[in-house]
């Protein structure tokens, strides 16, 4: 890792330190003052401060000890959760989702080709930016085509062994580091 990036990756953890102390103050701000005023805690803005933090301390953990984060993306919501609790076991930080939702900076995304029929324009580029790991079921020239059209890193085609997704997701990992999670 070149020193510029070093010195990125060091701001950045001390920027999300910083918010995660801020939200952690705030939360017991408010909690203070609700105990001394007697008055009913607000528990849904606590709610969310908590789970700020609890995704800025996330994010920490990830640049601190390298850990992978990863969507996987698939319409069969019961098989994403599968594949995503394989991944945790594997020491990544996974999360499942039947449709695109908006990735974090160096997320590896895990794309089945079945939810790319509910792609907007918007999610269509954010896809081809973060260059999935396309899993499907098929190994026709049209799905193919899309993996191409999506500038896919990998092309997996199901059933597809966990090792075999790991391979890919740490390939995928590794091109990111080596360009500053630009690619």
């Amino acid at each position: 890792m070149g020193s510029a990036t070093s010195s990125s990756s060091r701001s950045e953890l001390a920027a999300a330190l910083h918010r995660l102390r801020s939200t952690l103050a705030r939360a017991r701000a408010e909690l203070e003052l609700a105990r001394s005023d007697s008055d009913s805690v607000p528990v849904d803005r606590l709610l969310g401060d908590l789970q700020e933090a609890l995704d800025l301390l996330g994010r920490v953990e990830a640049a601190a000890f390298a850990i992978v984060s990863v969507l996987v993306v698939d319409d069969d919501e019961r098989l994403a959760e599968l594949t995503a609790r394989g991944l945790r076991r594997m020491g990544f930080e996974a999360d499942s989702a039947p449709r695109l939702r908006a990735l974090r900076p160096g997320e590896v995304v895990v794309f089945d080709l079945g939810a790319s029929a509910s792609l907007d324009a918007s999610e269509r580029r954010a896809l081809k930016t973060a260059r999935p790991i396309i899993v499907t079921g098929s190994s026709d020239p049209a799905s193919r085509a899309i993996a191409e059209d999506l500038d896919a890193s990998a092309y997996l085609v199901k059933p597809v062994e966990l090792d075999e997704l790991v391979a890919a997701i740490n390939r995928r990992a590794s091109a990111v580091d080596r360009t500053s999670g630009t690619q």
